[in-house]
């Protein structure tokens, strides 16, 4: 069993629901990533989302591409984020770590051979860093068979995100290649955008459920105590990026981890409530 599937199976024997933040790696200082996790690690989270910096990330708004833009400035690449992975295991050996990002940084990973070979490459350096999950968002379902077979012989789990918009038909082949979670993106659009609209949200679950037998995460829009508590009603895991990003974005370095861990307890104590 993975650690990202022992985490959730904990979880539901207690009757809790998983935080997951994201943030991303290199961001807002190039060296604060791990110091950053093991924070929210201590304020409450499950899983961390660790955003993997691209140029051209389609799925992310405004602050997530700011965020994304700071990082690769300060030079962070894939195998930067992977070194972090590994310099936050050295004190925790349990809390699950998923990559989030993009197809282009997994199939260059390894630039001095084929694009095959470089995602080879990736899974065999992720397992060895520590990391638990990928969730690569412009990667379809239907492309991802074997991928999500090496991840998987490696200890890792293929994560997916699900849509308003998308048809049964999808649901049943994410089941099928997915593991460890799927993400619900509440709303039409990036990261960040729009009002959540918890009864539709609500009403969604059921039939995600009909097709899709892993956890079930929720995120895009959830950005305050409230919200939080309303969606950890009906979903197995809630996953909160831009506002945790907003609220780091200006810190002096010395407050960042303070601030980061402030709110995540806010949003665990409502989740827990």
């Amino acid at each position: 069993m993975s650690r990202i599937a022992s985490t959730f199976s904990a979880l539901k024997s207690q009757g809790r629901k998983a935080l997951i933040p994201y943030v991303t790696a290199g961001f807002p200082y190039v060296d604060i990533t791990p110091e950053l996790m093991h924070g929210m690690v201590a304020a409450g989270a499950d899983v961390i989302e660790l955003g993997v910096p691209f140029s051209d990330p389609s799925a992310d708004g405004p602050v997530i591409q700011r965020a994304g833009d700071k990082a690769l400035g300060f030079g962070i690449g894939l195998a930067h984020v992977l070194a972090m992975v590994q310099e936050f295991r050295k004190r925790d050996a349990t809390t699950p770590v998923v990559l989030m990002g993009y197809a282009n940084p997994v199939e260059r990973y390894n630039q001095r051979h084929d694009a095959r070979d470089g995602k080879s490459a990736f899974v065999r350096d992720a397992a060895a860093a520590g990391v638990d999950g990928v969730l690569v968002v412009d990667y379809p379902p239907e492309e991802c068979e074997a991928f999500a077979a090496e991840l998987r012989a490696a200890g890792l789990d293929l994560i997916f995100l699900l849509a308003p918009t998308s048809t049964d038909e999808r649901m049943q082949l994410v089941q099928r290649v997915a593991s460890g979670y799927v993400y619900y993106v509440s709303l039409k659009g990036v990261t960040g955008s729009g009002a959540l609209n918890t009864s539709a949200v609500e009403a969604m679950l059921p039939r995600i459920r009909q097709h899709v037998s892993l956890p079930v995460g929720v995120g895009f829009g959830i950005r305050d105590a409230a919200t939080a508590q309303a969606i950890g009603r009906v979903a197995d895991a809630v996953v909160i990026g831009t506002r945790l990003i907003e609220l780091i974005e200006k810190q002096p370095r010395a407050e960042v981890v303070p601030v980061a861990a402030d709110f995540l307890r806010e949003i665990r104590s409502a989740l827990d409530s």
